[in-house]
């Protein structure tokens, strides 16, 4: 039952096939699933060549473009306590997507925000450092269990993939306003890249346990003429910051609760599905827009190898 808010970008349908993502990495030599399987199993991938290049431009341009909105860039800890993940996540989200180290109180995150929100568990924040905006690289490690169905193929979901993330821990009275600045970054951000987005509000009913507001951000398949998700923005008052103990002192001298928001910047190679659909040609060659070109070498186009 969640709504669609807003549509930004013309949602093109091209007047040629448009292969699957998988096939489309391939014609430029860019994926090995089969060795994958055979190294890791079901749910890996090895990224070659082009493609590889594609991917860490991306993340780089991701980290680029929220420098450029004012915000510290971070690399965290890829491993968190035990007190942590459960200060910042469900305990059903918790027992499907975290990995546990063994032997150790250690879990692998399945997100940055896990480590970025954990950076104040038990912390009283100064008000003057207020808002606290965060932008986070890391991997990602989920065991997506219950994930089926023919557009789980691919590199759609999977255990392990790289992420740009944005983090802002503020007073209470300013978590509506980054809410709606969050999410807008994220169409800027792939409208630059050429790729339509619509804006979907989640009901109440997807909220899990800690969510106060949240809506994904839906790129624009051409193959499948359906939109799906590649962002999500979340607004979680006070609930993260109520089970870490993350407070500030307002002007009376008072402690208080901060308040607590996240949103996906890029999160490649879901994020390439996107970008390769969309700038597909008839030829088999992918355009490169023009803020990406940096980050590429120049490269205006990606030709395939057959």
């Amino acid at each position: 039952e969640n709504v669609e808010v807003q549509r930004f970008g013309e949602a093109k349908t091209p007047d040629f096939p448009i292969p699957y993502h998988t096939e489309i990495m391939e014609s430029f030599g860019g994926i090995d699933l089969d060795a994958a399987g055979r190294v890791s199993g079901n749910g890996f991938y090895y990224l070659l060549g082009d493609i590889a290049r594609l991917h860490e431009a991306v993340l780089a341009y991701g980290r680029d473009f929220m420098i450029g909105k004012g915000f510290t860039y971070c690399i965290p800890p890829f491993m968190i306590h035990g007190n942590v993940v459960e200060g910042v996540m469900s305990q059903t989200d918790m027992d499907g997507m975290m990995y546990k180290i063994e032997g150790e109180d250690l879990y692998l995150i399945g997100t940055s925000e896990h480590s970025m929100i954990g950076r104040f568990i038990d912390q009283i924040v100064p008000s003057e450092k207020l808002p606290q905006t965060l932008t986070s690289y890391s991997p990602c490690f989920r065991k997506e269990k219950g994930a089926h169905g023919i557009e789980e193929r691919g590199v759609y979901r999977i255990h392990q993939f790289e992420k740009q993330e944005m983090i802002v821990v503020c007073k209470p009275e300013e978590s509506k306003d980054w809410y709606e600045k969050l999410w807008r970054y994220s169409v800027e951000l792939f409208q630059s890249l050429d790729i339509p987005v619509r804006q979907l509000e989640c009901c109440s009913g997807d909220l899990a346990d800690l969510k106060v507001k949240s809506c994904d951000i839906e790129a624009w398949s051409p193959r499948q003429q359906k939109y799906f998700e590649v962002c999500s923005c979340s607004n979680l008052g006070d609930a993260q910051a109520r089970r870490l103990r993350i407070r500030y002192k307002d002007e009376s001298g008072k402690t208080q609760l901060c308040h607590t928001l996240n949103n996906t910047c890029v999160a490649p190679p879901r994020m390439l599905i996107a970008f390769l659909e969309n700038n597909l040609q008839a030829d088999g060659t992918v355009l490169i827009p023009e803020v990406l070109r940096p980050y590429m070498g120049g490269t205006e186009k990606l030709v395939p190898q057959k």
